[in-house]
């Protein structure tokens, strides 16, 4: 019998990625397919592609940029958070304040991250919205009431 080389488990997290820049999606697309539970499923270049393709890939996560054309990754939260309320969002900021934070927690996202801040940092995220919490980058503002901060 064939042995399975792949060393993916039976059931990877699936993962929306959402960034208009070709290079930065690329690039956080390369670095996610290396962990062994992440499966990347679908991207989208501009915001009001996020929910059809969330609702033809069916993700676990989603990974938006808060700055994207045609809808920010704030307004797109919160059109999952209707259409598609099984998936968790993660917002991805180069910069932010308590009130980026406070929108989009309000929207439905289970946290906010800084984007070009470690891989390790943004799969822990991953990983810990998955249980139900929410994360929010120290380097974005202080933590919202209940919110958890990834290790590192």
């Amino acid at each position: 019998m064939p042995r399975d080389h792949s060393h993916r488990p039976t059931h990877s997290v699936r993962v929306l990625l959402a960034e208009d820049r070709a290079t930065t999606r690329g690039a956080l697309a390369l670095l996610l397919g290396m962990e062994a539970d992440l499966t990347v499923v679908a991207q989208a270049a501009r915001g009001d592609e996020i929910v059809d393709a969330a609702l033809l890939s069916r993700p676990d996560v989603a990974l938006l940029d808060v700055e994207l054309p045609g809808i920010g990754g704030v307004e797109a939260a919160a059109a999952l958070r209707t259409e598609v309320p099984d998936c968790r969002v993660l917002i991805l900021a180069t910069s932010g304040r308590a009130e980026l934070v406070r929108r989009a927690l309000e929207a439905g996202a289970a946290g906010v991250l800084v984007k070009d801040g470690p891989v390790e940092d943004l799969t822990e995220a991953i990983r810990q919205v998955l249980t139900g919490a929410r994360v929010v980058d120290p380097a974005l503002s202080a933590p919202a009431p209940g919110a958890r901060q990834p290790r590192g």
